[in-house]
């Protein structure tokens, strides 16, 4: 059984450590000491020298004790969306939060506490177990990218569980969106804003007349779409020659995400055109899309230990967002995401309820010990 005291411990230690994306070495060395403590076999591979950062991803696996079980890759990512340098936690009830002036996070320190946590009360039961694989990446919130660069040739599981996701606690996303992403130059003309404006061509206008022509925002059910940086202009003196734009688009059909990023495309040439200039746009595939079914054993499996771990009734859903599991279905290991029960990542307002990541804590237990008993 878990104790809610280790999981407080364990969480308040990560959470003192400033890691983001590219910054996780800290974090790394702390969990490859304890993962051996429990027993398991630790390596990293060169995913930090992918993507620029001081420590690869950490891989650990501990054998089974049970013949023929299902063998289980557990995940949750180091790295935090913003430095937390400053950050000072209060725990307010039983709940973890930050002072304010930063970020908490739990996304995905809370993941990570779940899975350590986990592992430490299962080994330490003693029931039979299934081969157990842990893998706890780096830059997961710069585009999957420590995912992406993993080296999978030293993993056996096929069958993984993320522990990535917010509210409810012990949730299961079945599905997750593909994303493109798309990177924008409008081209204007440069002239003097006071002495010759009408001999300029006004980029940021016409990368507003662009984004006025597309649709965006909440498409439909499984689709959205976004602008979220646009940079551009040099003076207020001098009309701007060019503007750079990012945006994504994602959505769990492949047909509806292929139309709405045709339609960003177009609206941007179109503008461009209408204003005699030019645009270049770059699209990209940031991840592809997964489900899995519902009454597949990977998510059977997490109905059941979420049940065995006090969740009356565990929701599953459709997820809008990506995370490591949309990387580690296209490379064979059927995951789905698991909920840690944090609410509002990404803010300076995040919290958790300790209660929360002990429960998920414990359904990692149970998915270990249920998996044990498979053939």
């Amino acid at each position: 059984m878990v104790e809610i005291s280790k999981v407080r411990s364990t969480l308040l230690s990560l959470l003192a450590m400033n890691t983001p994306s590219g910054r996780e070495g800290v974090e790394a060395d702390f969990l490859e000491g304890e993962l051996k403590a429990i027993g398991f076999t630790t390596w990293r591979d060169g995913a930090g020298q992918t993507v620029g950062g001081n420590t690869g991803n950490v891989l650990a696996r501990l054998e089974g004790t049970a013949p023929g079980a299902t063998a289980l890759l557990f995940n949750a990512h180091m790295d935090t969306v913003a430095p937390t340098d400053a950050l000072v936690v209060r725990e307010e009830e039983g709940v973890l939060r930050s002072s304010g002036d930063t970020i908490l996070g739990a996304d995905d320190k809370a993941g990570v506490a779940a899975v350590l946590e986990g592992v430490r009360a299962a080994v330490a039961e003693g029931f039979p177990r299934p081969t157990i694989e842990v893998v706890f990446t780096i830059a997961e919130e710069t585009g999957l990218r420590g995912a992406k660069a993993l080296d999978y040739a030293g993993l056996t599981a096929r069958q993984g569980y993320a522990f990535d996701g917010g509210r409810p606690t012990g949730g299961i996303v079945v599905a997750a969106p593909s994303q493109n992403s798309l990177r924008v130059k409008v081209h204007g003309v440069a002239a003097h804003a006071g002495g010759a404006p009408e001999k300029g061509v006004n980029a940021i206008r016409v990368a507003a007349d662009a984004i006025l022509r597309m649709p965006l925002g909440r498409i439909d059910g499984e689709t959205t779409a976004n602008i979220g940086v646009i940079e551009g202009g040099k003076a207020t003196n001098i009309v701007p020659d060019l503007v750079t734009l990012r945006g994504e688009a994602r959505s769990r059909s492949e047909e509806k995400l292929e139309r709405q990023t045709q339609a960003m495309v177009d609206a941007f040439h179109q503008a461009a055109a209408a204003a005699g200039v030019s645009a270049e746009v770059e699209v990209a595939r940031s991840y592809t899309r997964f489900v899995v079914e519902r009454d597949d054993r990977v998510v059977q499996r997490a109905v059941e230990a979420g049940r065995r771990s006090g969740i009356a009734e565990p929701v599953i859903r459709l997820g809008g967002g990506g995370s490591d599991a949309n990387i580690f279905n296209a490379n064979g290991i059927r995951s789905v995401v698991l909920g840690l029960g944090y609410d509002n990542p990404h803010g300076v307002d995040e919290h958790v309820p300790l209660e929360d990541v002990a429960i998920a804590s414990q359904v990692a237990v149970e998915l270990i010990r249920l998996a044990g008993q498979e053939r």
